[in-house]
Formats: C-alpha cells, sequence, structure tokens
C-alpha cells in the first residue's frame, strides 16, 4: 500500500540540539515512503550534525541561509509556497520562543511564517526548560494558533539526568506526519458552514445586547475544517479576530442577520457547525437616535424572541450534519442531551461556563462531546483548536458512518 508521504514536499527543520542525530533517521525513513524532503538547518544546528550528512541523505542542497543571489525568489518563499508539510525536528525552546512571539531572525523562523501548510514540532530540551512556564506560555500559544505538537517524551537526556524532553522517537514521528497529511484530505470535495461569536441586538444607535462570546471556538473550527481540504463557510458575529485565511467570509450583527445568511447558504453544504452564541431575545424596539437619559428613574423595555436558528437547520436538514454547542451553569449532561434531541443534532459539544479556564473569552475549553448515537466524550482541558480536532474527528465518524 502506497504511503501517503509518498511524492510530498516536507521541509525538514533542524535546530541546535543534540537531537538532531535522530533527525538522520527521520529523513531516512521519510525517504523510504518516498518523500520529497528539503532540509533547513539553523546556525547552532551545523555544530551537531554537518549539513553534508542531511544533504547526502535527502538528495537535496542544505538550505541555511535567507539570501541566495542566485535565485530569483527568496527561499524561504520559495520553499513555503511547495510544502505540504513542515516539520521541525528537534525544536529547541529558543526557536519555539521566536516562532510563538513572531520573530524571524534566520531560514528556519521565516519559513515558518511565510508557510501554509501544517507545521508539525517535536520538542526536545532539558526537562528543566520544558517544565519552565515561559516555555510552556509559548508552546500552549502555539497549539491555540494550530501548531501540532507531538512529544516530548519521558527518559533519559543528554545531561545525564532522567526527565521529560526526549524529542519523540522518529518512527512516531514519522507516522504522525503520515496522519497529518490524512487528515488534511479527509474532508476534500465536503462543504461546511461554521457560526461564530456573538450577536448584537440594537437598543438604539449606541447601545446593544450582547453577550462574553470571543469567536475563538467558531473561528478554531473553521481553521482545523480548512485544514482538513473542507470549504468553509464562515458566518461571524462581532469579533476582535481576524478570518482564517481561504475562508469564505460573511461578517454580520444580530440574529436575524445571520439567520438569513445561514439560511441562504444552508443549501450549499454537507453540514454545519453552530458555535455561535445567538441572543436568545433582542429589544421588540430600536430607537433611531440615542435614548436620552431623563428624569425617570427607571427604563423598562420589552424584549421579545429571536428566532432559533439551530430549531429551522434541525428541521431541513435531511442528510446534513449538524453539530450544536451549548454553555450552560448546571445540569451540563441533562442539557446537552435534551437540546441534542429537540434541535435534532447529530452531535452536540457542551461546557459548563462556570469551570475555571472555560467557556466565553477564554484560549482552552473543558467540553463534553455527546453524539446522536448516545456516546459521550468527556474532554478534559486543552486549547480550543485541539477540542476543535475532536469535534471534526467526530464529524468524520458520523459522515463516514465509522461510528
Amino acid at each position: 500500500m502506497s504511503s501517503a508521504l509518498k511524492n510530498k514536499n516536507i521541509l525538514v527543520g533542524i535546530s541546535g540540539s543534540i537531537a538532531a542525530y535522530k533527525t538522520v533517521e527521520i529523513i531516512r525513513l521519510l525517504r523510504k515512503k518516498e518523500a520529497i524532503i528539503h532540509p533547513l538547518m539553523t546556525k547552532s544546528a551545523a555544530h551537531f550534525v554537518h549539513p553534508l550528512t542531511f544533504q547526502t541523505l535527502s538528495s537535496r542542497k542544505v538550505t541555511r541561509k535567507m539570501f541566495r543571489e542566485e535565485e530569483k525568489e527568496m527561499p524561504h518563499l520559495s520553499l513555503a509556497k511547495l510544502a505540504d508539510l513542515f516539520l521541525i525536528a528537534p525544536a529547541t525552546a529558543n526557536i519555539i520562543g521566536k516562532i510563538a512571539n513572531g520573530i524571524a531572525d534566520d531560514i528556519l523562523t521565516t519559513t515558518v511564517l511565510a508557510i501554509r501548510a501544517p507545521v508539525v514540532i517535536a520538542p526536545a530540551m532539558n526537562y528543566r526548560m520544558f517544565n519552565n512556564p515561559i516555555f510552556q506560555a509559548n508552546m500552549r500559544k502555539l497549539k491555540v494558533f494550530g501548531f501540532k505538537f507531538i512529544g516530548p517524551e519521558q527518559g533519559a537526556l543528554a545531561s545525564g539526568e532522567v526527565g521529560i524532553g526526549r524529542m519523540a522517537d522518529p518512527h512516531h514521528i514519522v507516522e504522525y506526519l503520515e496522519k497529518i497529511i490524512n487528515f488534511s484530505n479527509d474532508f476534500r470535495n465536503k462543504t461546511f458552514l461554521v457560526t461564530a461569536g456573538p450577536t448584537r441586538e440594537s437598543l438604539d444607535k449606541v447601545r446593544f445586547f450582547s453577550n462574553y462570546s470571543s469567536g475563538k471556538m467558531g473561528y478554531a473550527l473553521a481553521e482545523e475544517g480548512i485544514f482538513r481540504g473542507a470549504r468553509i463557510i464562515l458566518v461571524s458575529g462581532p469579533t476582535s479576530l481576524n478570518p482564517p485565511a481561504d475562508v469564505e467570509f460573511y461578517p454580520v450583527e444580530s440574529a436575524k442577520e445571520m439567520e438569513k445568511k445561514v439560511m441562504d447558504k444552508f443549501h450549499e453544504v454537507d453540514g454545519v457547525l453552530m458555535a455561535a452564541a445567538v441572543a436568545d431575545y433582542r429589544p421588540e424596539i430600536k430607537k433611531e437616535g440615542k435614548i436620552k437619559k431623563n428624569s425617570q428613574r427607571e427604563l423598562i423595555l420589552k424584549l421579545v424572541q429571536n428566532p432559533d436558528i439551530l430549531e429551522k437547520l434541525g428541521e431541513r436538514k435531511k442528510d446534513k450534519i449538524l453539530v450544536g454547542f451549548c454553555a450552560e451553569t448546571k445540569d451540563l449532561e441533562k442539557e446537552a442531551k435534551k437540546k441534542l434531541k429537540e434541535k435534532n443534532l447529530d452531535l452536540i459539544a457542551a461546557n459548563d461556563i462556570t469551570l475555571k479556564a472555560a467557556g466565553f473569552g477564554t484560549d482552552t475549553n473543558i467540553v463534553t462531546l455527546i453524539d446522536k448515537n448516545g456516546k459521550i466524550e468527556h474532554l478534559s482541558k486543552r486549547s480550543k483548536r485541539e477540542i476543535a480536532v475532536k469535534v471534526w474527528d467526530k464529524i468524520g465518524d458520523l459522515l463516514y458512518g465509522t461510528t
């Protein structure tokens, strides 16, 4: 059986760690699977393994400099364009810190900023460095942005100590790369609509009702969907986030605007991920100007119910996949199961917003996934991008009948 890596252009970035000797084996294994390897080395990496070693194994010249007079295009741009995947192994605490903070002062970090393909990072360092809160924050930040990490592992370190910090085994890394390449194709030729963010319900020209949703979960779902080959239509309420690259983006304000756009696009899609926090109510009357403060001690407003977009989708879904989200403060599973049934959903992601580092505005969440067959999966605290991966895994199971 042909490997998923066959004829794939894989950039292999090597930074300055003694674990660079393991990258020799990684490249050998990748070549065995008929991948096309393009090695990149930092200046310090050459102190551990000579560039000629990687050049011989890959049959390609090692890129070490950002500028080459004989080339028409900068190496970091040409490499970024052709890459199907970028592996950084070993990845030192230094290189991870630079990437996390947008520093691009060598060929490796500059290429990372230019690339659109998946980036897989294999950390290697002493356990003290790995456990440092600064490094942990950098790693969490990159996970939020969608970077993939494999390892490190527990074991004997170069210092003679034992702890977490060993670069992952080369065979495990190559297996993981195959999985990443397969994932990038599993929703090819499929179209999904993702909603994100809050809605705003206007009271007058300067005031509105809304909620605490940041849109981070919806945008993470959109990014992961793009990564896995789907065409993504993103309908978003107001957020401070930039739309992910390659999405078809439609900004909206109110629940009624979101309803219209979702219904207009529903016939085009294979499924909907309704991650937006849509306001349940809106003011019955919107004032044309500004409501002025006067001698009244109270301002009494009449609110009316907004359309239930998810319910309407459930009524006309047919064979489409429908995923709902619910934020609760008590009876999480009970409320999630009720919504799953009432809205005719295939999957629901429920979270208790009273928990620390969960819910609105955070980069992390704690989620319970329940599918239409009653299967429940509890996800511990993790980044919203990692949760997005799990949600898309479940969608794949439902779509292709493996659950």
